[in-house]
């Protein structure tokens, strides 16, 4: 008898600990699966939370229902990694939320502010997504949020971008907000930050070196916004910065427009090193200046400039040496500075019957073929030449059958 009374004793001892969780293991409203630790709430118009919800929960969907207030509900789900809260009556972030959570949703609600104690406990917090609510203000804390990689306030009310974001951001959804401004120091510890949404706002332009330290960016949106394109002084550091960065930058601002910087007139064009002093051309410059069908007396081209020598007489009756310095031979060095080596060119000059006259006597041709051969620089035996440089006009004799004939020339 006595062993009948003990063996009924325990039988209800083990009804009384295990019915009541062989019951509410998964609430009927609701669809669980994993061993019933994660639970799908979503879509059943529930005002308050199902009875028999087990506190090992790791997966909770309670979206699209009625609840307007969730606050210390929910405290009690320590190992609970993702909730979502979305499309649902919410004012705000559900208070006292279990520290274990990784990823929150809570989009499509009646969230106004993000409260700095909203977050500041959520170490392990990795995904936080408010984006489709009224929030007109993010207060976040210095030093928290550690463990989060993306953040997404799109579709919200923000005037100014947040502060204070944590340093080992990713990715950043600030998207369809009526952003206008970026306070300074905001965005310079996101190191490790590889995409920014910033399109449909209201930016005109962006403040100096704020996007600087963004050396991990692979993708920025600035499309849909109203920048100040004829605004030279504010718009100029977003131009230059979009043209220098690496990243995707997806609607570049004033595309259609020409930069500010930019000049139409196209830049002077530099001398080279063989244009750096008239030089005179050598046989090739006289054989075209010879060919013309009625040429100019002594006519010598140069690299740049055409100059037509007027007084032959004078300048062949000189007896002092002419110095023709050339750039396009190597300098040397020499006890009195630096010269040049030597170079000889050769010309045609074609004289007038005035000017032969105080050369030589007149030969019974109306022109004689001359041919100037110049020896300009510094030669590379220093010290067998001298050191001046000599000019030496040497007269050829024209070929009687062919008076307009072209004499090749030698170099002396």
């Amino acid at each position: 008898m006595e062993y009948q009374i003990l063996n009924t004793s325990t039988c209800l001892l083990v009804l009384l600990v295990f019915l009541p969780t062989g019951l509410g293991i998964c609430p009927s409203s609701c669809k669980c699966s994993g061993n019933d630790r994660n639970v799908d709430c979503s879509g059943r118009n529930l005002t308050v939370l199902p009875q028999g919800l087990q506190d090992n929960l790791t997966y909770l969907n309670l979206s699209f229902n009625q609840f307007v207030d969730l606050d210390h509900q929910l405290t009690r789900f320590t190992n609970l990694r993702t909730l979502d809260i979305s499309n649902n009556w919410l004012k705000n972030v559900p208070a006292h939320l279990p520290k274990s959570l990784w990823e929150l949703y809570a989009t499509n609600n009646n969230i106004k502010v993000l409260q700095k104690l909203d977050t500041a406990y959520q170490w392990n917090l990795r995904v936080l997504d408010i984006s489709r609510n009224m929030v007109e203000r993010a207060v976040l804390i210095n030093n928290t949020l550690s463990s989060l990689k993306f953040l997404n306030l799109s579709s919200n009310k923000l005037w100014t971008v947040p502060t204070n974001m944590p340093y080992n951001i990713e990715t950043v959804d600030l998207s369809n907000n009526f952003l206008s401004q970026i306070l300074p120091g905001t965005l310079v510890r996101l190191q490790h930050l590889t995409s920014l949404y910033l399109h449909n706002n209201k930016f005109s332009y962006i403040p100096d070196k704020a996007f600087d330290q963004l050396s991990q960016l692979q993708v920025v949106t600035l499309y849909n916004n109203p920048w100040s394109c004829s605004d030279n002084q504010n718009i100029l550091y977003v131009l230059q910065w979009v043209q220098g960065t690496a990243a995707r930058v997806v609607g570049a601002p004033c595309a259609d427009q020409l930069w500010p910087w930019a000049s139409t007139t196209p830049a002077p064009a530099q001398p080279t090193a063989l244009d750096s002093s008239p030089m005179i051309k050598g046989t090739k410059a006289a054989d075209r200046e010879t060919s013309a069908a009625a040429p100019e007396p002594t006519k010598v081209t140069k690299t740049h400039k055409q100059f037509k020598a007027k007084e032959v007489a004078p300048l062949a009756t000189q007896s002092h040496p002419f110095l023709f310095p050339g750039t396009d031979r190597p300098l040397l060095h020499s006890p009195d500075g630096p010269q040049e080596a030597a170079a000889t060119r050769t010309i045609h000059v074609q004289d007038s019957a005035e000017g032969n006259a105080s050369l030589a006597p007149a030969t019974g041709s109306s022109t004689t073929p001359m041919t100037l051969s110049i020896t300009s620089g510094m030669p590379t035996n220093y010290s067998k030449m001298p050191q001046s440089t000599t000019a030496t006009f040497r007269k050829e004799e024209a070929t009687p059958s062919a008076p307009d004939a072209r004499v090749p020339s030698r170099a002396s």
